[in-house]
């Protein structure tokens, strides 16, 4: 019989394209800062020893180098050598005001009524699966990278550097019977270690103590590091550019994508908002046992505060009829752009979404 498997991807945060999603992030937070009326739309890309900072941000006036340094030194890129370094590297700034034609179309005057910042399609999704109803798969990619930076930056996970990969295979051939069939873990290093040792700790230390922190089995296959070496990493070995993780930042692949990225955007830019808010709509409603799995999906028109539509997929597991669920979600849920900035204090300092970028911390 053909085994059912299905597999998610999670990456750390110094992997190049998530450092450039950390910068973006970081910039939003600190307009919003100075003005929670801010808006923004910040792109970051970053290659060997430099960080160019563009997009549009109007309504506040924000040190953006200051900023990309302090990103690089707290994810671990403190010298040159390492490809990219805080104090070293060169950071250029291409940012000006956003379009007055968006403006307008947003800003209403009351904010319940502030209109949708661009057009698109959003999905929320959520699954009985876990505690926190996500996919097993993206969460056991996620806590891994997770475990392994926290070993990293307290100095256990000793050689180890910040660009790191997960990737976790979970086999569904038994219904009665999930287990982990394969992970997978790509660690950057220092030169000349040992490099038996290194996976070996990887191995007893991170995958088997995760793996078994789900109550899983722990006698999955593994690889670590299967091309050998993996000195060159970060935005040293591959270019950076915000939003290029949609799939880690979202459901690992069990649920659709609308193709908005999150990062360096503020909440009236409903690629965000909308996004986080179909997830708490889906969460909902397999947490009020409607469902063991949701599918949310939202979309927008610029300018246009109501959604165009909200449409429900629960892939065959209702407890309800779908219709008797979509109803109540339009007499529950207020999906306006205003209202969910409301309802989540989107636009207040205490919301950081450089804190959200990470290990699937987002929604």
């Amino acid at each position: 019989m053909e085994r059912k498997l299905f597999t998610s991807e999670s990456v750390a945060e110094g992997h190049p394209d998530k450092v450039a999603d950390q910068i973006a992030d970081a910039v939003l937070d600190a307009a919003l800062a100075q003005n929670s009326k801010a808006h923004v739309a910040c792109e970051v890309f970053t290659t060997t020893e430099l960080v160019v900072i563009g997009g549009e941000v109007s309504g506040a006036e924000v040190d953006y180098e200051t900023i990309a340094r302090d990103t690089l030194r707290r994810i671990g890129y403190t010298d040159a050598s390492l490809g990219i370094g805080a104090d070293s590297c060169r950071v250029e700034v291409v940012v000006k005001p956003q379009s007055q034609d968006i403006a307008m179309g947003v800003e209403k005057g009351d904010i319940l009524n502030q209109g949708a910042g661009d057009q698109g399609i959003m999905f929320g999704f959520a699954t009985d699966e876990t505690e926190g109803y996500m996919p097993l798969a993206i969460s056991i990619a996620h806590k891994l990278v997770r475990t392994a930076t926290e070993l990293r930056k307290n100095g256990s996970f000793k050689h180890a550097r910040p660009d790191m990969k997960s990737q976790v295979t979970m086999d569904y051939s038994d219904p009665n019977h999930t287990r982990i069939d394969t992970i997978l873990m790509s660690v950057q290093h220092d030169p000349n270690i040992d490099l038996d040792a290194f996976r070996k700790y990887i191995h007893d230390e991170i995958m088997v103590k995760v793996a078994t922190s789900f109550c899983f089995n722990d006698d999955f296959r593994y690889f670590i590091n299967p091309t050998g070496n993996f000195v060159i990493g970060g935005p040293e070995g591959d270019t950076g550019l915000t939003g290029r993780k949609l799939i880690v930042d979202t459901y690992g692949g069990a649920s659709r994508h609308g193709g908005g990225a999150f990062s360096g955007k503020d909440p009236s830019k409903v690629d965000r908002s909308a996004s986080y808010y179909a997830r708490y709509m889906a969460k909902n409603i397999v947490a009020s046992g409607a469902a063991k799995k949701a599918e949310i999906q939202l979309s927008y028109a610029i300018g246009v505060a109501e959604p165009i539509s909200i449409g429900l997929e629960t892939f065959g597991t209702e407890r309800v009829p779908q219709e008797k669920i979509l109803e109540a979600c339009r007499k529950v849920f207020d999906a306006r752009p205003g209202a969910i900035i409301s309802a989540f204090s989107l636009t207040k300092p205490s919301f950081a979404y450089r804190d959200t970028c990470n290990y699937g911390c987002r929604i």
